[in-house]
């Protein structure tokens, strides 16, 4: 295997790892509920300090990789995370998981600026949505395991366990990482130029570019549809459709599984219509508004029996993360290396702020009396949003150029 692609299935299980670790919660909940009582709203609590932690740290993450270097700054970043995963296997109450939580979220918040880092600074452009692709990926093999993984643990050695067996898997990680990454040495003098120009930008001037802006706003619109059925699914299963935790190991793996072709299809695709003669601008729009048009399948949920219902998830999941893949493709696509974790960073955080704020009013709406299905009619529509902003604001994606970078740290 060539090293390039080594390197991009290494962060591709980081990736997995992240996605399980955040998991581990939402698929362990009725277990943990036996211990300690969680109501609705406090379990939308837990996942919105998981997800503001996170949404402060993308920024804090991506900074940190800029300023230390892939290799060493996502080794601190998984070590974080990875303790505090296993830290909530030591709760006692509501208090301390909603602490780990914080600390988990704030761990997980670099692993895709460093993901598109790693993209950015060993992969060619025309490849780079399909390595994207692969790396997205890992969230649905994360979050397949979850399901079986988890259940069977609850069931063999109980509920503490999972966050233990989840912490210690990420510090092995670490060890591999450190023993096995290095930085792409090969920098061209216009390159060269253009990292010294980005490493010089302040968080001002990047959120004052229109283009930046718009694709914050579309990751705040689709991550708060993903955000919603990523930590919710489990508990619409248990509570709507009267799962139990056999049923929940047999069939709530599905969707994942589906996300995870759709990350590989929706950058593959890119990079088929970039090869065959397309502009950049033309193969990531293309490929994201074929994405977001099939999102709305999911209003049609509550209507269907549970085996549709399946189906019409995985659809969902998988057009999510095919359009996800190639949303966070783009910091690469426009920006230096030296610049790549903070606008990573930037368009995390907007997608994580989204899917707090969708997690609070689902917990709210829930609570007084809606069902499931008012939910499932937003997030059906977040992505068209999301993808009409790009078309309008976003301009045209393409790399910046030494001069572009000169115009806007001049204010021009």
């Amino acid at each position: 295997m060539e090293l390039r692609w080594y390197f991009v299935l290494m962060v591709t299980a980081a990736i997995a790892i992240s996605y399980f670790d955040r998991q581990t919660l939402p698929v362990a909940i009725k277990a943990i509920q036996r211990t300690i009582p969680i109501s609705n709203q406090q379990f939308s609590y837990l996942t919105s300090a998981f997800l503001l932690a996170y949404a402060a740290m993308y920024i804090g993450g991506g900074r940190l990789l800029d300023r230390l270097g892939t290799r060493l700054g996502f080794t601190l970043i998984m070590v974080w995370w990875s303790a505090a995963c296993a830290l909530q296997g030591l709760a006692t109450g509501f208090t301390l998981l909603l602490v780990a939580l914080l600390l988990l979220g704030m761990g997980e918040g670099g692993a895709f600026p460093a993901a598109v880092r790693v993209v950015a600074e060993w992969i060619e452009p025309e490849e780079r949505s399909t390595a994207m692709g692969i790396i997205n990926a890992g969230t649905a093999v994360g979050s397949v395991l979850a399901a079986p993984v988890v259940t069977r643990i609850v069931v063999t050695l109980g509920w503490r366990w999972v966050f233990f067996v989840a912490g210690g898997v990420g510090i092995a990680w670490v060890a591999w990482w450190g023993m096995s990454y290095r930085s792409s040495a090969v920098v061209s003098s216009r390159t060269l130029d253009a990292r010294v120009l980005g490493a010089q930008l302040t968080f001002a001037e990047l959120i004052g570019m229109n283009s930046v802006r718009a694709v914050v706003f579309a990751k705040f619109m689709s991550d708060s549809a993903w955000y919603f059925l990523l930590l919710w699914l489990p508990k619409y299963l248990y509570d709507a459709r009267g799962f139990d935790m056999k049923q929940m190991g047999n069939y709530a793996w599905i969707p994942y599984a589906a996300s995870g072709v759709g990350s590989f299809a929706g950058g593959y695709l890119s990079s088929r219509l970039l090869r065959n003669g397309r502009s950049l601008d033309a193969a990531r729009k293309i490929a994201l508004g074929l994405s977001a048009a099939f999102m709305p399948v999911v209003m049609l949920v509550p209507l269907v029996p549970v085996p549709a219902a399946i189906v019409l998830f995985s659809i969902a999941f998988f057009c999510q993360q095919s359009w996800s893949g190639l949303i966070m493709t783009l910091p690469a696509d426009i920006f230096p290396l030296s610049a790549v974790g903070t606008v990573s960073g930037l368009v995390g955080v907007g997608g994580a702020i989204g899917g707090v704020i969708f997690g609070l009013v689902a917990g709210q709406l829930l609570g007084h009396g809606f069902g499931y299905g008012t939910l499932f009619v937003f997030v059906g529509l977040f992505h068209l949003i999301g993808y009409s902003a790009i078309l309008l604001f976003a301009g045209k994606i393409e790399p910046l150029r030494a001069d572009d970078l000169r115009e806007i740290e001049s204010g021009g």
